[in-house]
């Protein structure tokens, strides 16, 4: 008889409620829960992969461990013992930094993962930490930090209750919300047009979002800080600037008036491509409203500026009266509240990379720096590589570099379901049980939602016989290291239980059990001054930190604004609803359909190269180069080319499904990891200068 499971999916952001009819151990369906408070109903077309990777034939369930002649299965207690043996060996002789891990963005869908990495990296110690953070996020991070104290403490937009919505360089038609967990956004983006609100959308794309909003205007890419500065030169122009009650604790608001000064939309039209005058009105009727919020993402993060540009959305939010107001940016209390175990503090630049001395942040070294540290030899070189859910070779800048490197690592162990482009070089593989075989409740999801609810997922399959929970492994292989063996894993499910009960909501885990539907916690509220991490609990709106690099974004306007004959186009990437980065591609219900990984060309500069639609196109940058089909569009401002993120399966000795294997190519063997944001360490992917010619 059919069975009823009710879960949150935690394919990507918008943590959207699951009703999945399952019977006799196979899924008959998957349907969004219409009961679930916060999705109301709503799923993506991502959901469905969910049965797909239970039952996906590629999916490892054992340890392997790599061969002459290829792949061999071998016992968990064989694998934890050659990895533990082999990273102690490797730190005893070259240093604890010989070891380096890399964190994918899986592991924060996975509250296993999440909770239980620390142990693993506490083992280590190892100054060679990476992650998905440095590829598309950290300027939020360090924005949040040098303003509020916290680099969790990240603002997010209250739609449901804004009247206007100002975003740049976001798709969240296409990503349910990024940094910003907002499930059903499309039915919320028409609820602010049904309230008279408006939607101001700026992107060099006209993208799905375009289609919600009220007005779109395309903007040159990485030129939103000139943008962003404009506007607020317009509200002090324009006496605009009221922060209302954050007055009380807000420090640079005069310091910001003067940086603003010279920056004037007439100033900012040729640099952006935006007329002046809609600069100016944009800024006006933002500032004028009575609850509006402005909101800036990939576009704004993946570049040269990202921390300026982050900064900057968050001081427009504070001149207005908008941070901590309903309607505007607002932070949330989740039951589960990961800020009161975590700090802020001195959390930067307390050691660099050894090879371009690039500054760590949150424990972190950015990723564009990874290679460099494998390939560089002398003292310090990293030999051995551990990867949790990650594949950076097709998810950061430079990945063809960074496969070259990886072939010439002593040792690398994956905790990985699958052999990908990246695991296909390891020595010992660990696959975790995963999807429908694990519990979940979303840590990190709960924290950027534009809305606070709780809820827990049981697993809905067990575990095959013999297998190994992601928290399992991670904390085996800690206390391997550190000579700790007989203490057993312990499930994440009793941290969390600890931290239900003294949070805000005094919850507990069986109380948020017996609400398979979850439960609404209510509207984001003010929580300001009290939530800030400042020493002196105030914002601080003009960093000295962030306020030094607009030196660099002065000496930006000094150089030439010509295109180079070799690379006359700018490069920009894009997201589609049916992927999420690399890792969904091996589900044939999300592949199916027509070839996404195309180079999308105006109309205007299709004619100029004489180039037809579908027609076979090579697209090279200063570090590599690629084909796929071009897709002509007036969808795009001229001199912008657009390719997706984590496409590139083809690569030898994948296993991986044939839909995945013939998925198009990979953007960042045209990324350059000697380009980045200064500030923060972000990779800068946009705006990488490329040439395209027909094959």
């Amino acid at each position: 008889m059919a069975e009823f499971h009710y879960r949150s999916c935690n394919l990507c952001e918008a943590i959207c409620g699951l009703e999945i009819t399952h019977e006799n151990g196979r899924v008959r369906s998957i349907r969004g829960d219409r009961r679930d408070p916060f999705s109301r109903g709503h799923i993506c077309p991502k959901a469905l992969a969910l049965k797909e990777i239970y039952e996906d034939e590629n999916r490892l369930r054992r340890p392997l461990r790599r061969t002459g002649d290829g792949w061999r299965e071998i016992s968990w207690d064989e694998a934890f013992d050659e990895t533990v043996a082999r990273l102690r060996e490797i730190q005893a002789r070259d240093g604890r930094g010989a070891v380096a891990v890399y964190q994918g963005n899986p592991s924060v869908h996975n509250f296993g993962t999440l909770l239980s990495s620390g142990e693993l990296l506490k083992a280590l110690q190892t100054p060679n930490n990476f992650s998905a953070t440095s590829v598309d996020q950290l300027p939020h991070h360090f924005a949040a930090w040098a303003m509020f104290g916290h680099p969790l403490l990240i603002p997010v937009p209250d739609i449901d209750r804004t009247n206007f919505f100002l975003i740049l360089g976001a798709n969240p038609l296409a990503s349910n919300g990024s940094l910003m967990t907002a499930p059903d956004i499309v039915n919320r983006l028409e609820a602010i047009k049904r309230r008279g609100g408006r939607i101001v959308l700026l992107d060099p794309r006209r993208t799905e979002t375009a289609r919600a909003a009220t007005e779109h205007h395309f903007i040159d890419p990485s030129s939103d800080a000139f943008f962003l500065l404009a506007v607020v030169h317009t509200l002090f122009a324009e006496n605009l600037v009221d922060l209302d009650r954050l007055a009380g604790f807000t420090d640079g608001v005069e310091i910001l008036r003067e940086i603003s000064k010279a920056y004037t939309p007439a100033a900012a039209e040729p640099l952006t491509g935006v007329p002046a005058a809609v600069i100016r009105r944009i800024a006006v009727e933002f500032g004028r409203a009575e609850r509006a919020v402005c909101y800036g993402r990939m576009g704004l993060s993946t570049q040269k500026f990202g921390g300026l540009c982050q900064w900057l959305v968050n001081a427009i939010n504070v001149l207005t009266g908008n941070l901590d107001r309903a309607g505007g940016a607002m932070f949330t209390t989740p039951a589960y509240d990961i800020l009161a175990a975590t700090k802020g503090g001195a959390i930067y630049d307390r050691w660099r990379s050894r090879v371009r001395g690039l500054p760590e942040f949150m424990g972190e070294l950015p990723v564009a720096a990874l290679a460099d540290e494998i390939l560089t030899e002398g003292a310090g070189q990293v030999r051995a590589l551990v990867t949790s859910c990650g594949n950076p070779v097709l998810s950061t800048p430079g990945g063809a570099r960074l496969e070259r490197a990886l072939e010439k690592l002593e040792f690398m162990v994956a905790i990985d379901i699958y052999v990908n482009e990246t695991t296909r070089h390891a020595d010992i593989i660990l696959p975790p049980a995963t999807g429908l075989e694990v519990s979940h409740y979303d840590v990190i999801f709960n924290l950027l939602a534009i809305r606070n609810t709780a809820k827990y997922s049981p697993a809905l399959f067990p575990a095959a016989d013999g297998a190994r929970y992601d928290w399992e492994i991670l904390q085996t292989l800690a206390r391997r290291l550190t000579g700790k063996e007989e203490m057993g894993p312990v499930a994440p499910e009793a941290r969390l239980d600890f931290g239900l009960k003294f949070g805000k909501y005094g919850l507990s885990l069986d109380k948020v059990r017996a609400a398979p539907h979850g439960l609404d916690l209510g509207a984001l509220e003010p929580s300001l001054p009290e939530r800030l991490f400042t020493a002196d609990k105030r914002i601080a709106l003009a960093p000295e930190i962030i306020v030094g690099d607009l030196g660099r974004l002065a000496a930006e306007l000094k150089k030439t604004t010509a295109p180079a004959d070799e690379f006359p186009f700018a490069l920009i990437g894009r997201r589609h609803l049916r992927d999420c980065n690399s890792w969904l591609h091996n589900a044939e219900v999300l592949m199916k359909g027509k070839n996404r990984c195309t180079v999308l060309v105006s109309t205007t500069d299709a004619e100029k190269l004489n180039l037809r639609d579908k027609q076979l196109v090579r697209v090279a940058s200063r570090t590599g180069a690629i084909e796929l089909p071009a897709e002509i569009t007036d969808r795009i401002a001229p001199g912008v080319v657009s390719i997706p993120h984590g496409y590139g399966h083809a690569r030898a000795g994948v296993r991986l499904a044939t839909a995945a294997r013939r998925a198009g190519v990979s953007v960042n063997d045209l990324t350059d990891p000697e380009t980045l944001d200064e500030l923060t360490g972000n990779a800068a992917f946009s705006s990488v200068r490329v040439s395209v010619k027909a094959v």
